[in-house]
């Protein structure tokens, strides 16, 4: 792919007639190059309006300076045009990978995009390790090993983690705690691994457990199973009934989770299934991950689509923002054919390696599964229009009962947790109309060293200034971002005021902030509110608007007290020899293998600390000093 990149910029004038836009991107136009490529067409404010692909970006971009829009959405968006940007690739196919790239990162206005966007763990074998290790993994596959997944939850992950711990004893144990044991586990003591670390059992055996994990998780199950019930009959024949229990055992746990993976599906082999259902100008795509004939899992999800769009555009566009970041199956089978359905396959099988197909399947275990995903579809859309139906409501009671001009788009909640003035830590949650927004809660680790401990209203001023001065600094900076519409601040009319008092500083007057108190035994129901000008109020008991507000509070003071419980744990974990001028990881490392703890190397003696590997005599001296400072 080239690094080539065009700039098309126009000096239109921002009440410029769509009409004159289109002359503007006629005009640039004559300078594009007949190349595929990918294009981004950028409004007045600097904000990413569209990214789109072309096999010849010339002609494209000359079809919109021509006029030619299949909706009237694509024509707004030509009028809001000021600039463009070109990318020039080798191919259409690089071009559609680069594409999904760009849509995801920069999120277009009017582009089909995939929300809510994670990765999915999966279950890794380590092979870096004469004891292989088995444990979850996310991200990129950096380590040498076999991966399985992706597992859609990570109850699901969790829970197969467990049962092959329970079925083939693998170990879960990082490498250093493997290297410094000298006795088993409690994981041993219960039967879940088979302690490779103390010579329980022989490399050669513990390899071949490993071999009979690699083969279940391959979908070899029957055959696994097969070999454990003929070793568990073999060990009753010779009265061996010990190893006979803990072979059934083994057996009982595999035959569980095959039994709970599966959904018909033995011919499907490895294959991500996708059904899209599209109602009331809102779209579902139901995913399900199928892995060696075993259902490991699905999720719904809600792209951003316009009413004019069509099902093979929305799923075409899911598909390539969906595995922009995650490693292609085999086969893709899906209810609607994706639109540039030849282009999506080639550009999967070249970022696989390996073929990949796109099906339609019309009967067989394929035709069952995709059936049992689309009525997963239709079934949490239909959710999801009664959800927002009903949170649009309960949006416009809040409106009316802070008086805002128009319906809240972004909420940010804020609470602060700590205990007794240590380890503070300042929460905030943002909601919408679509809900919890989580991708966008922050937490702030109160650093103040003027504050005083336990001071609430320091620590509330230290958090609006750091979260609202960043913003000011940003919008200076012509970034795009996206101002709260309302405030809540955990607390009375002091939180208030020095929110306020933050807020005018920064010029931020016209936003709306509200406290929100516990009434007078912490009960809810009996919240008071708080507002500039206005005296404390209370709504109604069963109002739908109270019930929504003690959520959101909620919410954020479980994100408060979670950041805050980490915080205080990371603290009581600290090593001491942190502290210690010139004692680095290396040394760490050396010194606790020598002494077994910090609270050994305390005891330790100049002589004794100068044996270490990486200690001399004034380091050894200044580690004597800091342990006996009396």
């Amino acid at each position: 792919m080239t690094d080539e990149t065009i700039e098309i910029e126009g000096d239109a004038p921002a009440e410029a007639l769509p009409l004159q836009a289109t002359a503007l991107i006629a005009d640039e136009a004559r300078r594009a190059p007949d190349k595929p490529g990918v294009y981004r067409m950028y409004g007045e404010d600097g904000d990413c309006l569209y990214v789109g692909k072309a096999k010849s970006l010339k002609k494209r971009i000359v079809q919109y300076a021509q006029g030619r829009f299949h909706t009237q959405r694509i024509g707004l968006m030509v009028s809001l045009t000021r600039s463009m940007e070109l990318v020039v690739t080798t191919t259409e196919t690089e071009a559609l990978i680069l594409e999904a790239g760009y849509i995801k990162r920069l999120k277009p206005r009017f582009n089909v995009l995939l929300k809510d966007d994670k990765s999915f763990a999966e279950l890794m074998i380590r092979r870096d390790h004469r004891a292989p290790q088995v444990r979850k993994h996310r991200g990129a596959h950096t380590v040498p090993g076999d991966y399985f997944g992706p597992f859609a939850s990570t109850w699901a992950v969790n829970h197969t983690l467990n049962t092959l711990q329970k079925a083939f004893l693998l170990r879960s144990c990082s490498d250093s705690v493997y290297e410094t044991r000298t006795r088993p586990c409690m994981l041993h003591q219960i039967k879940r691994c088979s302690a490779p670390c103390t010579g329980l059992i022989s490399l050669e055996d513990y390899g071949e457990l490993v071999t009979e994990a690699e083969q279940f998780l391959r979908g070899k199950s029957r055959a696994v199973i097969a070999r454990l019930s003929g070793e568990m009959q073999a060990a009753s024949d010779e009265m061996e009934f010990e190893q006979a229990a803990r072979l059934r055992d083994r057996i009982r746990a595999l035959t569980a989770i095959s039994m709970e993976h599966s959904v018909s599906a033995e011919n499907v082999g490895e294959a991500d299934v996708f059904a899209l259902h599209a109602e009331g100008g809102q779209a579902c795509v139901q995913v399900f991950f199928y892995r060696a004939g075993q259902n490991w899992g699905g999720r719904a999800y809600f792209p951003r689509v316009d009413r004019s769009d069509s099902d093979p555009v929305i799923l075409g566009a899911f598909l390539g923002q969906f595995y922009e970041d995650k490693p292609v199956p085999r086969q893709i089978l899906t209810n609607v054919r994706p639109h540039e359905f030849e282009l999506l396959q080639e550009a999967f099988t070249l970022k696989a390696g390996r073929k990949v197909e796109i099906l339609q399947p019309r009967r067989g275990d394929k035709q069952t599964v995709l059936d049992h995903a689309l009525t997963n579809a239709r079934e949490a859309l239909g959710r999801k229009l009664a959800e927002n139906s009903a949170q649009s409501k309960i949006l416009d009671e809040v409106c009316e009962a802070f008086g805002l001009d128009a319906r809240p788009e972004r909420i940010e909640v804020y609470d602060n947790a700590h205990i007794q003035g240590t380890n503070p830590v300042g929460g905030m949650v943002v909601a919408g109309p679509e809900g919890f927004r989580k991708n966008q809660y922050r937490k702030f680790n109160i650093r103040g060293d003027d504050l005083t401990p336990g001071d609430d209203y320091g620590m509330m001023r230290e958090v609006m200034r750091r979260r609202f001065g960043k913003m000011v600094k940003d919008e200076e900076a012509g970034e795009v971002v996206e101002r709260p519409d309302l405030l809540l601040i955990d607390g009375g009319a002091g939180q208030l005021a020095e929110v306020l008092a933050v807020l005018a500083d920064l010029g931020l007057d016209d936003i709306t902030a509200v406290g929100v108190a516990k009434g007078p035994d912490r009960d809810a129901g009996k919240e008071h509110f708080f507002m500039p000008g206005k005296p404390p109020f209370m709504l109604p008991l069963k109002s739908p608007a109270l019930y929504y507000i003690q959520r959101l509070r909620d919410e954020a003071h479980r994100f408060a007290n979670g950041a805050h419980a980490k915080r205080r744990s990371m603290d009581i974990k600290k090593n001491p020899l942190d502290e210690i001028e010139g004692v680095g990881p290396g040394r760490k490392k050396a010194l606790l293998h020598a002494f077994g703890s910090a609270k050994g190397v305390s005891r330790a003696a100049v002589a004794d600390l100068i044996k270490v590997p990486g200690v001399n005599q004034p380091l050894a001296e200044r580690i004597h000093a800091f342990f006996h400072k009396s």
